[in-house]
């Protein structure tokens, strides 16, 4: 294992020089520094990884067989047996050099698409990622990764720059304290942090690492990313904070362990609070200075030599009686008992075990003034108590806002008997002293563990506990939004329909607006139906939908929605539109009107009133929701609950995310898709997106994946980000091609082939200009060997991808060989393999969102009036929290399915559900419990999911 040793020990400075190439003097200096505390960890961990590796040699985790053979190869090179790697590269020579672009070596540019590169190539670091040693052991940790704890895992070392020395580690492994909060296996945390590291995106990693992450979901990735972020949040803090002691010469070797040893930021507020200069000092810290510490160690340690009346002096405030003497000497013990790890440990663990409630009632102020309306809101939690074991995260979310609006006080009731019996622990057990003591001592002892109690004990689990309640609320309400949101994006979309949208109003009139089957703008038009010219105006709309062959309605939800369904349900009654058999839909228009006057819409249409951008906005809704909602901020598309209270920026970090992991497993086609959906595949940004448009302007379409290297900004790793998720339809393609072809004659003859090696600066017009029907898949182009041989294994034919005779080939060599089988002689992993699998058999214009809910389409209507109990109703799903589900069933009010009455036996089999409930867009048979009128209110129950 020494060799393995030496190779961990150089590990860090490597992630070193990377950062900050230019002190490499420095960084040399380190290195000894590191490598001595680490050598006996890292001599523990490599044995492990040693053992790990002969156990499973035959099971690779590196993704795809391309990069495999490059992971092992500096592996095998070390073992010196070199002619096995030999035999194996020329297989994929073709796929490796058509990058070669860069002009560099190819060695470095094996990093290009590997999952473990560990920094990004920029310019001026090119240079180390030439150098040969560096290389060696820039790879393998992958396939010890599984066992090792992770050499880039201390979180110090992500601390960024330079102001952490290496001396600090925080006392808990990073690995370790991910695996427990998230429930993730450590091996699979420690790939994420080096997969987070290495700039991965989540819908990439999702996809296209599922066996190195055991095949987690998206958004248990974003968990793990939001917790080793707080991780490294109270690490870095935890850095700054011993610093800044250290300068005021205030660390000593027990409070440097008890900073190391927080997990949490409370843990560290509570360390460290003491110690922050600014205040007159806590009481015990008042009484050290006056030279009480001696007495009260010896209490604890030597009891019969101490006298406490030798330490009064009379002149001296707080020295001047007995009795002060003994309250600075409880204040000091008090302290000592309330930093102790091991105290602590106690409390927390008996707290556990039992009853502890969170109580809210009526702030006293608030009954007096205040808004009458808003303290009704809290009527629920008046006199609200409730086990912090089984407290919903709705509850908690609302009563501490009712607390924010000074309406409501809130208290956390811990019992008595934890108290007593914490009192009589540390008395008798924890700081039983080592002789016999005098009573009046005794007394002190129990007074100062009584005292650490209640005056710091106590206020600290109350804070650690509403700080937990409340942290877990945030994150399901954040978790919950996000969900929901998922669910509206990934709306099927109707297509291959003309669509009227209507954004009703009264007195400015209902905006209509026509548009195509691929969503271009026909017409718009006002009309006023309800200012009592209904009739007149009918006669024009029945003019547009004939004209335009438009049979589809779709109506905003906002305001006059109500009379505006019912007009129209009136006239589709009369069969007035006849021949056509009009339909129409209602739909949320949450946030159009802040998109219609928003830059990017009047760059969109420029010459359109913001009124009537609406209107395309809303009839877009339906036709393509992800691309529409795409236009709008995530947080004002109106799904969620307590959206205000929450973290703003832990909320747009989660739904922007959201949005790109549907954006890229929807996939876009590259040559007619907006900047705007561009912006939000996997590894692009705006400014990518912008350069990839304007290539496109300029340069005609795309032909295949390749041609996105010679956008400027789009370097190695954004590729390999953001080129799975990107799609080029192959009827356009090979059409613009056989045009081209013709103009450019014998120069189309050169193939891929003949244009390698071509330096970036010219990229000429012929630069590999062949479609590649594999570029339409969701295949990434790192597996396109893998791809290749399983199609000459299949026997088939590229160009039958997506086809029914490509379907049963595979089916009947899989029926054969089995996926394992097929996967081993391909070499190559079944997650991989499933993928290519996938890729080759979905049919042209495959879209993962026809699994989910269309709009609802109707021809009739029912009002809040008709509604009696017991009434059977569909309706569609337009929002979920934690305490129910809204429901909209077309009477201008949602109603409410308590969540008890959603059980998993009323849910349906078929569909894969995330989570036990409904989402945003699902489609329910409900029935009518409770109508409250006066109130508005509906309350509802399953019957089935439809």
């Amino acid at each position: 294992s020494s060799e393995s040793e030496e190779e961990e020990e150089e590990w860090e400075p490597k992630s070193k020089i990377a950062k900050r190439p230019r002190l490499p003097k420095k960084n040399e200096a380190k290195t000894k520094k590191v490598a001595a505390p680490r050598s006996a960890v890292a001599r523990k961990k490599v044995k492990k990884a040693a053992i790990k590796e002969e156990m499973d040699v035959s099971l690779p985790i590196a993704p795809a067989e391309v990069n495999r053979m490059q992971l092992l190869e500096p592996k095998e090179e070390e073992v010196g047996t070199k002619p096995k790697t030999l035999n194996q590269k020329p297989e994929v020579p073709k796929k490796k050099e058509t990058n070669s672009f860069q002009g560099k070596k190819v060695k470095s540019l094996e990093n290009d698409e590997e999952p473990s590169t560990s920094v990004p190539v920029v310019g001026n670091q090119v240079k180390h990622e030439k150098s040969e040693e560096d290389f060696a052991f820039d790879e393998p940790p992958f396939k010890k990764i599984k066992s090792t704890t992770c050499p880039e895992g201390k979180p110090v070392k992500n601390l960024g720059g330079n102001k952490v020395k290496e001396e600090f580690e925080m006392n808990w492994d990073i690995v370790q304290a991910l695996s427990e909060i998230t429930n993730v296996e450590p091996w699979v945390c420690a790939n994420l942090i080096r997969l987070f590291q290495e700039e991965n995106t989540i819908p990439f990693i999702a996809r296209y690492r599922k066996e190195l992450i055991n095949n987690l979901e998206a958004d248990a990735l974003r968990e793990v990313q939001q917790t080793l972020e707080e991780l490294r949040t109270v690490a870095k803090k935890t850095h700054t904070m011993i610093q800044k002691l250290k300068k005021e010469g205030k660390l000593s070797g027990c409070l440097l362990t008890a900073l190391l040893n927080c997990r949490t930021l409370e843990e560290l507020d509570h360390v460290s609070a003491p110690y922050k200069t600014g205040s007159k000092g806590t009481k015990a810290q008042r009484a050290k200075q006056l030279g009480l510490e001696p007495p009260a160690l010896s209490l604890l340690q030597n009891p019969m030599e101490l006298s406490l009346f030798s330490y009064i002096r009379p002149n001296t405030k707080g020295l001047s009686t007995i009795q002060e003497v003994e309250a600075g000497v409880q204040h000091i013990l008090a302290d000592i008992f309330a930093k102790d790890k091991d105290t602590l440990d106690f409390i927390r663990k008996l707290c556990q075990q039992r009853y502890i409630c969170i109580q809210s009632a009526l702030a006293k102020v608030s009954s007096k003034s205040g808004n009458e309306r808003d303290i009704d809101k809290f009527q629920l939690y008046h006199e609200f108590s409730c086990n912090i074991k089984n407290i919903q995260h709705h509850q908690i979310l609302a009563i501490n806002r009712g607390e924010n609006l000074k309406i409501l006080t809130v208290k956390v009731n811990i019992p008595d008997g934890v108290k007593n019996e914490f009192c009589w622990w540390c008395v008798n057990e924890r700081w039983r002293p080592k002789q016999f003591l005098k009573p009046e001592l005794m007394r002190i002892l129990r007074n100062s563990v009584e005292d650490a109690y209640k005056r710091l004990i106590y206020p600290l689990l109350c804070r650690e506990f509403r700080s937990k309640l409340t942290s877990d609320a945030e994150k399901e309400s954040v978790m919950m939004f996000g969900r929901n949101l998922r669910q509206l994006l990934l709306t099927s979309p109707v297509r291959g329909r003309t669509l009227m949208g209507v954004d009703p109003g009264y007195k400015h009139g209902c905006k209509l607006a026509i548009i195509s089957p691929t969503s271009q703008i026909l017409h718009t038009d006002v009309v006023y139906l309800h200012s009592g010219q209904g009739f007149r105006e009918a006669e024009k709309i029945k003019r547009l939908l004939l004209q335009y062959n438009c049979s589809t309605v779709v109506i905003g939800n906002g305001t006059a929605c109500r009379e505006t369904e019912a007009y129209f349900a009136d006239l589709i009654m009369k069969k007035y539109f006849a021949p056509l058999d009009v339909v129409y839909c209602i739909v949320s228009e949450a946030g159009a009107s802040i998109y219609s006057v928003s830059p990017e819409a009047s760059k969109e249409m420029p010459d359109l009133d913001p009124n009537l951008r609406s209107a395309v906005s809303i009839a877009r809704r339906v036709q393509d929701p992800l691309a529409e909602l795409v236009k709008i901020e995530p947080k004002h598309i109106g799904v969620g609950m307590y959206q205000h209270d929450v973290s703003q920026t832990l909320l747009k970090a989660t739904l922007d995310s959201v949005v790109e992991e549907c954006v890229s497993f929807v996939g876009v086609d590259i040559n007619i898709c907006s900047e705007i959906l561009l912006r939000h595949i996997a590894g692009l940004n705006a400014n990518r997106a912008k350069n990839i448009i304007e290539w496109r302007e300029k340069n005609g379409p795309f032909i295949n994946r390749e041609q996105l290297k010679e956008v400027k900004g789009l370097g190695p790793k954004s590729f390999q980000q953001c080129a799975g998720f990107i799609r080029f339809n192959q009827e356009y393609i090979k059409t613009f091609c056989s045009s081209k072809k013709a103009e450019l004659g014998s120069h189309a003859l050169l193939t891929k082939a003949g244009a390698q090696g071509k330096k970036k600066s010219k990229p000429t017009p012929c630069a590999s200009r062949q479609p590649n029907p594999l570029d339409q898949t969701c295949i990434h182009p790192e597996s396109y060997s893998i791809a290749m041989r399983f199609l000459s294994f299949i026997g088939g034919n590229a160009n039958d991808i997506g086809k029914s005779d490509m379907q049963q080939k595979v089916n009947a060599v899989i029926q054969k060989e089995g996926l394992e089988g097929a996967a081993k002689k391909l070499n190559t992993t079944v997650h991989t393999l499933q993928l290519i699998i996938d890729g080759l058999t979905q049919p042209e214009g495959f879209d993962i969102r026809t699994d989910f809910d269309k709009p609802d389409f109707k021809r009739s209507i029912v009002c809040f009036e008709d509604l009696s109990v017991g009434t059977i109703l569909t309706g569609k799903v337009e929002n979920a929290t934690p305490f129910g589900v809204f429901v909209d069933i077309g009477v201008g009010k949602a109603g409410l399915i308590p969540v008890r009455n959603i059980t998993e036996a009323k849910l349906s089999k078929v569909k894969k559900r995330r989570s036990l409930g409904l989402g945003p867009g699902e489609r329910v048979e409900v029935k009518v419990l409770n109508v409250d009128i006066p109130r508005l209110r509906i309350t509802l129950d399953l019957i089935r999911v439809l």
